[in-house]
């Protein structure tokens, strides 16, 4: 059984995760906002006593990442999964609404960083994890405009979790980030192309393979190495 972490479990690709890794056997530590109001998730730990526990945080706010990471006290942690994140869409190049790029990168970077700080201690006693969920919008590759500031964000977590894969190495932690499709979710739309439940699956295979030896990698939900 493995000690997992999911940062942003109340819905779509999130509650998907904690269903996949409740299913296997495994206790997650499902943190979200308000877990008081969380509904599905609320209900799958009612229905699984024993194998989720319940947590706040809000990745726009530091002082509820340093709180969820001390209620986890000293537990080893196998795997930390940042999901959190916002979109915001800019009307064009015009658009000044820069409350758009403070917000993005507040949930988006600082916020999966902060939560990997937080948990460096319990990461290093079970010589885990972190899988970062970013997007195909955060590579040089995708040769599409917009997307300002969320595009912006995903490209800068994708290099500060490149940064810590390196410095993270030599303490046996592996970190990496995924492209997790174009899901259907809140965020995604009713255009997408797969479900919350794909997704968390490809996902979960994605961390399982995981090692040191390819820490610092981007990858698709379906396993194929992303060009950054």
């Amino acid at each position: 059984m493995a000690n997992v972490v999911i940062a942003g479990a109340s819905r779509g690709i999130g509650l998907a995760l904690v269903e996949a890794y409740v299913e296997a056997g495994d206790h997650v530590f499902a943190l979200c906002r308000d877990p008081a109001a969380s509904g599905r998730l609320s209900d799958l730990a009612g229905s699984n006593p024993g194998a989720i526990t319940l947590g706040q945080v809000d990745f726009a706010d530091g002082g509820s990442i340093d709180r969820a990471g001390e209620a986890i006290g000293d537990t080893p942690v196998d795997l930390l999964i940042n999901v959190a994140g916002v979109i915001r869409m800019e009307s064009g190049p015009e658009d000044r609404n820069f409350d758009n790029w403070r917000e993005s990168f507040e949930v988006m970077v600082v916020g999966p960083f902060h939560m990997t700080q937080a948990l460096l201690p319990n990461l290093e006693r079970a010589k885990g994890k972190v899988l970062t969920i970013s997007s195909q919008v955060g590579a040089s590759t995708w040769g599409i405009g917009g997307f300002y500031s969320y595009g912006a964000a995903k490209a800068a977590i994708n290099r500060a979790m490149k940064s810590l894969a390196v410095d993270l190495e030599p303490r046996g932690i592996a970190v990496a980030v995924v492209h997790p499709g174009y899901v259907l979710t809140d965020m995604g739309g009713p255009d997408a192309e797969i479900t919350p439940q794909e997704s968390a699956s490809g996902i979960r295979d994605v961390a399982s393979r995981l090692t040191v030896k390819d820490t610092g990698s981007f990858w698709k939900w379906n396993g194929e190495p992303h060009p950054w």
